[in-house]
Parts: C-alpha cells; structure tokens; sequence
C-alpha cells in the first residue's frame, strides 16, 4: 500500500518510519524540512506538555519513553539525563508518574518554590536526531520531498497528515493554534542535570544540557505567530534561568531561536474517510509535546493504517 505522510517534523518521521518499517511504501513531503520545522527548535526533553486528553496523552508519553530508553543505548542524539522540576504549589504527582523508574520529592527548593520532584527523562539533540530519523526512514525505504500543500494530496492508498500547524490548510482545522517559544542555547558550561521552573504559564524557565550545548527557555505565548527573536525576551530567559543556575551568566551564546508549538483543545489522531471513501490518518496538534508523545503516536498511526 502506498501511503503519503505530510509533514516532516519529529510526528511526521515518526509515523513514516513506523509505516515504512512495517512494510507500507512510503513518502513523506513537506513544505518545511526536518532542521526547519518546529521540531527542530525544541529543548526536546520527555515531559507531556501542553497536550490533552490526559489519559491518550499518558499512554502516548508512556510507549515513547520505553522506546527512547532503548534509542539512548544505540543512538547518541538520545540521552538519559537525571533533573529536577521546582514548582510554586503543592502539587500531586503527575498523571504520568507511573511512566518514570525514579521520581522523587525534592526536599528543598529554592526561594519562590514550595514543592517539586527529581526524576530522569530523555533528552533529544533534535538537530542531529532529525537527521537520524532521515536516514532510518531511507533506510527502510520510504523517501522525503519538500512540496508546498494547500491540501492533503491523493495520489495514494493512504494519506497521513501530521502538518502540524499546517493541519489549519490541510485538515481546515482552525483550532490549531500557535503558541510561540523563544529559546537560545549557549556552549556547556559543565552541567549535567536539567532544570524546569516555572514561576508563570507565559514565562517558562528550562535548562536543558545536551551533548555540544545548553538549551535554555523559554516563552509560553498562544496566539503568538511571530518568528522573530525578540533580544528583550533573551534578557529576561537568561536572567530567570541564571537565578537558578549562575555559571549561565558568564556562558555565550550560540544561537537564538523561535518556534511555534501546534496547539489543540485536544490532540486529533484518528482514521476519517472523505466523502469518496479515501482514507486519511490525521495525526496533529501535539502542542508542546511532540517529542514526547512521537513514538506513541507514531504506534497508533501504524495500528490505523492496518485497518484500511
């Protein structure tokens, strides 16, 4: 069965290479390539974020993270790293707890937060993952071709659309909606741990080491469709982040960066079919969670396509 995946961001890869490896002839086209997309801006750390139903969401971030456990033994972009999470209310443990081998209650936090818990997660070096998920996807047959879709093509058995905000074209879906993130990442600066603390909804405050720099966040704005950095916003990242980790005032940085996550009241994963019968997987709206939950849908995609 020949299927068209449209979207080349960490869902779309996903999803092509589960269908490609699971003997569908595939082909992925996109109007942005994988280092252009959302995803490759991404802190990329495994933490549901931004994304619901709470219980397809658990299940989702479960699957992914048992299989980015086995990706960090064989795969350098993917790295298990130890961290903690400070939070400003007491708070019961996360519906997706169950998901970690290690969580844990911080004993003291810092000034300005009253709870919070240790745990280890994936991290993903997202520029060198993506290519990684090319190369796999080519591997197993399936290829990639940047085209600018207005509308969901039909020149195949099967059409799989993880567009991400595209989805607004390519499904006429006005509830996705963007949600702007500014990061920069600076040269190590010898940290091994991450760090989320979040005193606001609109002002995120992450540290996430990788293997050749730090990722340092972040902005939180819905309905914020501006790519452009703003420097104000750069001050005020490193200022709240370098209250919690110092050797972050003296550390350069390297680039600077925005993305939009793709948000939805829910996200959409299910089998339609068009008024002529033609089936189609839609598979967006992740929000800020699309690498955590990618493998877990990219599962549930595959399960679908076996059903036409």
């Amino acid at each position: 069965m020949r299927v068209i995946v449209v979207g080349a961001g960490v869902i779309g890869l996903s999803c092509a290479i589960r269908l490609a490896e699971g003997g569908f002839e595939v082909a992925v086209f996109a109007r942005d390539l994988p280092l252009e997309t959302t995803s490759s801006v991404a802190a990329a750390l495994w933490y549901p974020y931004l994304s619901a139903p709470e219980d397809r969401v658990a299940g989702w971030s479960r699957t992914t993270y048992e299989e980015f456990a086995k990706l960090a033994e064989v795969e350098p972009a993917v790295e298990l790293r130890h961290g903690r999470e400070f939070l400003t209310e007491r708070t019961p443990d996360p519906s997706w707890a169950d998901v970690l081998p290690d969580l844990t209650r911080v004993g003291s936090p810092p000034p300005g937060f009253v709870d919070g818990w240790a745990f280890t997660a994936p991290v993903i070096d997202m520029p060198a993952y993506l290519p990684a998920l090319v190369k796999r996807l080519e591997a197993a047959g399936g290829t990639l071709t940047r085209a600018a879709l207005s509308a969901l093509p039909t020149a195949a058995d099967l059409v799989v659309n993880c567009a991400g905000l595209g989805a607004r074209l390519t499904a006429s879906d006005p509830t996705v909606t963007p949600v702007r993130g500014q990061v920069l990442t600076v040269e190590p600066c010898g940290l091994t741990d991450w760090l989320l603390a979040d005193r606001s909804p609109s002002e995120l405050t992450y540290v996430i080491p990788r293997r050749n720099d730090v990722v340092v966040g972040g902005t939180s704005q819905p309905g914020d469709w501006n790519l452009a950095v703003d420097p104000k916003t750069t001050e005020q990242i490193l200022d709240r982040a370098a209250e919690l980790v110092p050797q972050l005032r003296k550390a350069n940085i390297i680039r600077q960066r925005v993305g939009l996550r793709p948000a939805r009241p829910a996200i959409r994963c299910e089998l339609v079919r068009t008024r002529a019968g033609e089936p189609i997987i839609h598979c967006y709206g992740h929000g800020g969670s699309g690498i955590t939950l990618s493998w877990g849908c990219a599962d549930e995609v595959l399960d679908l396509a076996r059903t036409v």
